[in-house]
């Protein structure tokens, strides 16, 4: 069965370095038992970073111990929905990449939050 994203097509790679996703295969797929939901696809900046570790997950620095090496900006990362969403509602919500974003976001996150925040190239 293939992963569609919320546009409906296949799902693409988030990224393979620094390698993400729930199963650390490079994209943000979906399962049940997969809480935090790490369906999106997004390039992180600096403020999100802040806000995340502000937020008690700080994801900026390195845990050899988890194979972790740590985000800066520019890094894509799966993130999960709803910390995304907290973010956006802080205005500070990193970029999405929707292709990469699975369509079981859309469960959290309006298509329309989605588009307004994607990835202009």
């Amino acid at each position: 069965m293939e992963k569609k994203n919320v546009l409906g097509k296949n799902l693409e790679v988030c990224s393979l370095d620094p390698i993400t996703g729930y199963f650390r295969n490079g994209e943000c797929d979906h399962c049940q038992s997969d809480n935090g939901q790490h369906t999106v696809c997004a390039e992180v900046n600096n403020d999100f970073l802040a806000f995340s570790k502000e937020s008690g997950n700080d994801l900026s620095t390195p845990r050899p111990e988890f194979n972790f090496p740590g985000l800066v900006a520019g890094d894509r990362w799966c993130l999960c929905a709803s910390r995304w969403l907290e973010s956006a509602e802080a205005g500070c919500a990193p970029p999405i990449i929707l292709e990469a974003t699975h369509e079981k976001a859309l469960d959290i996150i309006e298509m329309s939050d989605l588009e307004y925040h994607k990835l202009h190239k």
